[in-house]
C-alpha cells in the first residue's frame, strides 16, 4: 500500500515563500510532481520531476517555485518563493510507479495574502 504524507502548507503574506514535502512510503517512483486545485477551478499540474532530475513548470510559477526530490528519501519537495495570492490552492502531490500507476496524496492548503 502507497502513501503519500504531505507537509509544509500554510497561511503566507505575498511576496513570502513556503516548501512542501511529499514523503512517499514503497518502492523507488519514476515521475513525481505537484498539482493544485484552487477553488472553482480545475486541478492543474504546477510542476514535475523525473526519476533522472529533468523538470517541468506551469508557465505562471516559472522562475518562482522549484521541484527536487531525495530518492533516498522517496520524497519531493517543492519550494515556493515569491508567493502570490493566485497561488492560493490545495496543492497535491502526485507520483508515478513503474507501471504507470498512479498515487495522489491527500492534499495541503496553501493560502497566500494580499
Amino acid at each position: 500500500q502507497v502513501q503519500l504524507v504531505e507537509s509544509g502548507g500554510g497561511l503566507v503574506q505575498a511576496g513570502g515563500s513556503l516548501r512542501l514535502s511529499c514523503a512517499a512510503s514503497g518502492r523507488i517512483f519514476n515521475t513525481m510532481g505537484w498539482y493544485r486545485q484552487a477553488q472553482g477551478k480545475q486541478r492543474e499540474s504546477v510542476a514535475t520531476i523525473s526519476s533522472g532530475g529533468s523538470t517541468s513548470y506551469v508557465e505562471s510559477v516559472k522562475g518562482r517555485f522549484t521541484i527536487s526530490r531525495d530518492n533516498a528519501k522517496n520524497t519531493v519537495y517543492l519550494q515556493m518563493n515569491s508567493l502570490k495570492p493566485e497561488d492560493t490552492a490545495v496543492y497535491y502531490c502526485k507520483v508515478w510507479n513503474a507501471y504507470g500507476v498512479v498515487f495522489w496524496g491527500q492534499g495541503t492548503q496553501v493560502t497566500v495574502s494580499s
